[in-house]
This record gives structure tokens, C-alpha cells and sequence, in this order.
């Protein structure tokens, strides 16, 4: 059963590849979904897939890439609604 992991990602996370990062692990894991910056300085991820997966997207993330400096991730679980067919940056 899929599921719905809506992420928000606070710290020093964006102009340092967390984008390019949360896309690339999220396609190696098979997950559906997208990955913005939003203005107030948060990295908003919305992913679909195995719950497995999604945990371990949330791992990478809390770590992000090499010069991101993470502070706190919070995570939404929600059911997966299915429309979603592969993984963007927005």
C-alpha cells in the first residue's frame, strides 16, 4: 500500500543543491512527487510511494546534501491519491 509523505525541511537547505538532491533520491527509490523552495526559506517535498522508500527519503533528508545544514524536518503522512506519475522540481 502507497503512501503520502508531505516533508518540509527547515534549515540552510536551499542554494546549496537540496532540489537536485531530494530528486535524485527520490528517483532512485522509485517515488512519485515533487520538490520546491518556498519563500520563507523551507525546502517542501510532497512524495508518494512505499512507505519504506518514503522512510528512507526522510533519512536522506534529514542529512541532505554536502553543503546543506539541516535543522528540522517535519513529516505529514497522508494516503496516496495515485495522480502523481513521476518526480519534478517545481
Amino acid at each position: 500500500m502507497n503512501k503520502r509523505a508531505i516533508i518540509q525541511v527547515y534549515g540552510s537547505v536551499q542554494g546549496v543543491f537540496f532540489r537536485a538532491f531530494v530528486l535524485e533520491k527520490a528517483k532512485d527509490l522509485g517515488l512519485v512527487g515533487w520538490v520546491t523552495n518556498k519563500p520563507n526559506g523551507i525546502v517542501n517535498i510532497l512524495a508518494e510511494g512505499d512507505e519504506n522508500s518514503l522512510k528512507k527519503l526522510i533519512q536522506y533528508c534529514q542529512s541532505g546534501p554536502k553543503f546543506a545544514k539541516v535543522d528540522r524536518v517535519e513529516v505529514k503522512w497522508e494516503e496516496a491519491e495515485g495522480e502523481i506519475k513521476n518526480f519534478v522540481i517545481k
